[in-house]
């Protein structure tokens, strides 16, 4: 389990130094990681991928490697706690369940979905929202470390 969640952390640490690097901007690294964590979030059902693919190809501001990130952080073992998340919240903004006022199963599925994707929409915009700024900030960071790095070897 160590060795699993070690190899994990490297992987995620490796895609964002090769994010970091990148000819893009940091705005445009953080807004990247961003949408692809909102689109991440979102119950896409694995279609997710194919927008990310699209908008790759269509936009050139978006970084390929911070978009694809996202999805290696919003990973198929915590997408059951965005969920539950996403139907907490859900509740919280919709209000208390109805008590037997719905129409047998249907209603009961359809307030359930309703719920958890007003809840869903709004955790992807939080965590987009966070994501961008956290990615931004770190490349900025990482960057500035690598010239002082570079400089550090100039004035030597």
């Amino acid at each position: 389990m160590v060795r699993a969640l070690t190899a994990y952390r490297e992987r995620i640490r490796a895609e964002f130094e090769t994010a970091f690097a990148e000819d893009h901007t940091p705005h445009e690294v953080g807004a990247s990681f961003g949408l692809g964590v909102f689109l991440t979030t979102l119950p896409t059902f694995g279609l997710g991928l194919l927008v990310f693919v699209a908008l790759v190809a269509v936009f050139d501001r978006i970084s390929k490697v911070a978009i694809f990130a996202s999805v290696v952080v919003l990973n198929p073992l915590v997408k059951p706690l965005v969920y539950v998340g996403s139907y907490r919240i859900g509740s919280q903004v919709l209000g208390a369940e109805p008590a037997g006022s719905l129409d047998g199963t249907l209603g009961v599925a359809t307030d359930a979905t309703l719920r958890l994707l007003v809840g869903n929409v709004l955790l992807a915009a939080v965590l987009a929202a966070v994501g961008y700024v956290v990615v931004r900030r770190l490349t900025v960071t990482y960057r500035r470390r690598d010239l002082d790095v570079v400089e550090r070897l100039v004035d030597s």
